[in-house]
This record gives C-alpha cells, structure tokens and sequence, in this order.
C-alpha cells in the first residue's frame, strides 16, 4: 500500500509524514449517514464506530493497525501495527451494548530471539491471532503474528517477548514467490480441525489472478477465490467453531478510485486431500466510499463474544487517513472454539 499512498498524497497535495501526536482520543463516528449504531446492513448490524487518535502509549506511536485479537481471560482487546508495535486496549460499552470508547493500557515492541525490539526489514507485522485466549487460565495467552517482507509466523507473550516461530510450507518462506514484498503473510488464524491457518494477500506469483491460497503448517491449502471488487486482497481471517472463516478483503486499486471493504464467509474446510479444493466463499456486507461509506484500510479482524466482531483500519501512520475501529454483530448465529 505504501507506493499508492504516497501517489494519492502527491496527487492532493496532502502531507507524507505524520501529523502532531496528541493526547489518546477515541472519538464515536458514523460510517454512513443511514446506518447507525444497532441498525442492520446486509449480512451484519453496526454496534458503534471510533476514530482513535495519532497518539503516545507508553513511548511507542498508536498508528499502522493491522491486526487483532481478543483476550477473553485478561479482557484486554490486542493491536499490533505495521512497525512490530504490541499495544494493550480495553473497549468499554454503553448500556444498549455499543461501542462508546476505548482505553489504552499499555504498549509493547516486538522482540526478537535476542530480545532487541524489531527493526526494518523484520517489522512488518500483519495478521495476529490467539492461542490460550479464553481457556479460563490468565497469563498463559500466546499470540500469532503474521509478516510481510520477511514472511513468518512467530509467536510471542502478550508483553511482545519472542517465544519461537511456527513452520510454515516452502512456497510460503521465499520472498520471491510472492508478487510483492508487501503482499506476503496477510492473515493468520487457528482452526478447531486445521490448527494454524496463514493466507496471503494477493495470489503467489505462479498462481492464477483472483484466487489467493490458506496453508496448513503442513502445506496442504485451499483455494480461495476473491470478491467481485477489482483489486481484492484477503487482508484479514477469523476462524469460527462450525469451520468455516470470516474473512475480511480490501479493494483498492488505484487513487481516486472507491475503496471497497467486504465482509466474507466460507463454507466449512473440508479436508485440503488433493489440494484442488476451492472454497465457496459469500459476501455478507460490502462496503463501498462511492456509496457514501466512510472508510478506510480496513485490515485486522478479530471475534469478541457471541456474534461480535471488531475490525481495525491501517492508516499507515499518515496524516491524512484515520485508524478507525468498527464493531459489529453477525446476523446469522456464529461460535468460535475456545483458544
């Protein structure tokens, strides 16, 4: 996304660095004039909008969100950014249950096997996903994180300490495969059958246009074929308990063109066998800023409770784009395994 943004910046006359850091603020937003919080669209029901500020947590920046996970034992929603940044919130509800703000309660970077914080090119954290995050024992929580430019699935302590890496398949390992250094490991969730699931963002070099592939840690995959938006990219999976994955893509394809933001959900895994499974996969809310929407990189996904999801959008730590956190309830019934 980076060469893209720096086009739109240049084209509008806008600012490529960051804007002044001020104080943490969340900030309750409406993404549409006609959608509010608890009304229905498509496949899902808005439950409140922030837009967190360019702030300080603990010396590290909260900007580049993309990705998230729940801690149901610690209560803790977790974010990482795109520059190896751990940060520790707490969402807080009003009394019809909609998202009303946000407090931030710490900041970690992430560490690698020598304890030094990460630095480029090993920062471009991604995907996040949770091991231990609702097994009744706090403390023990062990996170996932997915990597751009050098692809790798590590894991880490909630306080962003190293904790080892998980294998990945040989296509997955080499740059080189990837149509771009910053089109590699997108997403990461585990599976109640597959375990560890890792997608990328756009099709591997050799593949066909319009269809990326999920691994396994073993290598077997699925083929998944993208929404109808032109320039979709798989951004973000979660894995629900009846197998199936929420996914969230991103379409954004050149400046000045709309941004689309679907919401997705594929049929149960079945087994990978002969590696020619694809995956039938149907929108349930497609958003689009020429209809009005108001929206942004949306790319971190993650489930909280009962039917209730968060996603987060990466505003690239730019002046001119916003971090904004949704939350919102699937219309038809939903679980997760415990993790």
């Amino acid at each position: 996304m980076s060469r893209l943004i720096l086009l739109l910046a240049l084209i509008l006359g806008l600012p490529t660095s960051a804007c002044a850091i001020r104080e943490f603020d969340a900030t309750p937003i409406s993404l549409a004039d006609r959608v509010g919080p608890g009304d229905a669209y498509a496949g899902i029901r808005l439950l409140g909008a922030l837009r967190l500020s360019d702030a300080q947590i603990d010396g590290l920046r909260l900007c580049g969100l993309s990705g998230l996970a729940w801690d149901e034992d610690a209560s803790l929603l977790y974010a990482i950014s795109d520059q190896g940044r751990l940060f520790h919130l707490r969402p807080e509800f009003d009394g019809h249950g909609y998202l009303s703000r946000i407090r931030p309660v710490a900041a970690y970077p992430l560490r690698n096997a020598a304890g030094a914080p990460l630095r480029a090119p090993f920062d471009d954290a991604e995907g996040l996903a949770i091991r231990n995050g609702e097994n009744g024992i706090p403390g023990d929580a062990e996170l996932l994180v997915s990597f751009e430019v050098k692809p790798r699935v590590a894991r880490y302590n909630p306080k962003g300490e190293w904790r080892g890496e998980e294998p990945l398949p040989a296509p997955l390992r080499d740059i080189r495969n990837y149509r771009d250094n910053n089109q590699a490991l997108e997403s990461v969730t585990l599976h109640p059958r597959w375990g560890v699931l890792v997608g990328t963002e756009a099709p591997l070099r050799a593949d066909p246009a319009g269809q990326v592939r999920i691994f396994t840690r073993q290598s077997p995959f699925w083929n998944y074929p993208l929404g109808n938006a032109p320039g979709s990219a798989l951004v973000a999976m979660e894995a629900l308990a009846d197998g199936s994955l929420l996914t969230l893509e991103r379409a954004f394809v050149a400046p000045l063109r709309p941004l689309i933001i679907s919401l997705r959900r594929t049929e149960p895994l079945p087994a990978p066998g002969t590696n020619q499974t694809l995956l039938k996969v149907a929108d349930l809310a497609v958003f689009d800023s020429g209809q009005g929407w108001l929206l942004d990189n949306f790319e971190g996904l993650t489930y909280y409770r009962d039917r209730r999801f968060f996603i987060v959008s990466d505003d690239n730590c730019n002046a001119w784009q916003a971090t904004l956190l949704v939350y919102f309830e699937l219309q038809s019934a939903v679980s997760t395994a415990t993790r």
